[in-house]
């Protein structure tokens, strides 16, 4: 992925993020506000009505005077911050009541309560059936000063002014909520793009460690083998134009680069006496020859990132029809990885120099591939090669080591998300 497209993504899913957060914290600083504006007018209304109770004496009401002073503190309420006020004595029955005009006319549409809990006063918001907002508070007419007994019931009905304040003030709140989370997203964006970038620095530096540690090893083989790692260069590249053809990606295409790349890194092991022997091995020396896959098989087994090319360095001597070695694995028993890097690695290796051999024309190679599937070869994986082969040799008999050292590197690079 490109640091254009990254970033064109990050910006895209911050900002959507970020719009997500701006409105849940715009909803949820809506109802803090409204719900803030509501508790601050009852904290008032119950302030006040305690005051005038106790003004007109209507806290105790076991006395004619008592009750005479509630009906005094009900008319006395009603008309300020109240449009109903009740008073209750103790047993529950309504001493006193005054209303305004608006308190009648929607005193009907009010539902009926239950007593309150004595010494605690409480309130209820409710939309009315006809749409208007109403505050209805339960006071108990009784402190720790001056205990008594009954409760003060009084109802507010929140006039447009107020609402009209109250709705400004919510949207106030959630539009700065909104504000402070989009610019919260617009803060981020640059520290995450900063991040992405120190992060594919980093991986620039691993993946060069890793291709660095490939060739390393790859050429220790190499110099011994044939004096040159071109071999293995061509082999990883062309095993990776038959993959990509197959659907290969990520982890399945990254293993298989490495272990195109370090399939005869077992050789390392064997005496040169037989490696670089000019003619053909005898019985004994074949087999000798042969241990290379389980030796390679115990060099790349837990090296971390080289895990993925157990496949190809312990398969790739295997064929279609069982008879190869070392495990006589047969059709699909073979690893897709490995039947794919027997092609690219048969095609190479008949048209290479080895020192028992001249190398072989396209046409001699491809006719010795066609021969072998269905035997050496995955018939397959044969059908997707016969496509490419053609553009595969143009491409290899035209570049030296440098040249197909840039190619691989760019196929790392492409498949390693680089």
């Amino acid at each position: 992925m490109s640091a254009h497209t990254f970033n064109r993504r990050a910006a895209t899913r911050i900002g959507a993020v970020s719009i997500l957060l701006a409105i849940l914290a715009s909803l949820a600083g809506w109802f803090a506000a409204q719900e803030s504006a509501e508790e601050a007018t009852v904290d008032l209304a119950i302030e006040e009505s305690q005051r005038l109770l106790r003004h007109f004496d209507a806290l105790h009401m076991d006395t004619e005077a008592g009750r005479a002073h509630a009906a005094t503190a009900a008319q006395a309420i009603v008309g300020g911050l109240f449009d109903i006020a009740e008073i209750y004595d103790a047993a529950g029955r309504k001493l006193a009541e005054a209303a305004t005009e608006v308190g009648e006319a929607i005193e009907a549409q009010l539902p009926s309560h239950a007593r309150p809990l004595q010494g605690e006063a409480v309130y209820d918001s409710q939309t009315l059936p006809d749409g208007r907002w109403a505050l209805r508070v339960f006071v108990p007419l009784a402190t720790l000063e001056e205990p008594g007994e009954g409760f003060f019931e009084g109802v507010r009905v929140i006039p447009a002014w107020q609402q009209d304040q109250i709705l400004h003030g919510a949207l106030a709140t959630a539009g700065l909520a909104a504000f402070a989370a989009l610019l919260c997203g617009v803060a981020i964006y640059p520290v995450v793009v900063h991040l992405s970038g120190e992060n594919e620095r980093k991986a620039h530096e691993v993946l060069d460690s890793h291709i660095a540690m490939m060739e390393a090893l790859g050429r220790a083989i190499a110099k011994r083998d044939s004096d040159t790692g071109i071999h293995n260069y061509r082999v990883a590249w062309t095993a990776a134009r038959i993959a990509e053809r197959m659907g290969f990606q990520k982890t399945a295409m990254q293993s298989l680069i490495a272990g195109s790349f370090l399939h005869d890194v077992g050789k390392i092991g064997i005496p040169d006496t037989i490696l670089l022997k000019p003619g053909r091995l005898d019985e004994d020396e074949m087999a000798i020859m042969r241990t290379h896959v389980t030796l390679g098989e115990e060099i790349v087994k837990g090296m971390g990132w080289l895990d993925g090319a157990h496949e190809v360095v312990a398969a790739h001597h295997e064929k279609w029809d069982g008879s190869g070695y070392p495990r006589g694995l047969a059709g699909s028993q073979i690893p897709l990885a490995a039947r794919i890097f027997a092609v690219a690695d048969v095609f190479d290796a008949l048209g290479s120099r080895r020192p028992y051999k001249e190398p072989m024309s396209f046409g001699q190679a491809r006719a010795i591939l066609e021969r072998d599937t269905g035997r050496h070869f995955d018939p397959a994986v044969m059908a997707v090669f016969r496509e490419i082969a053609p553009q595969i040799h143009a491409t290899l008999s035209q570049c030296d080591e440098e040249e197909l050292r840039r190619l691989l590197t760019g196929a790392v690079r492409h498949h390693f998300d680089v």
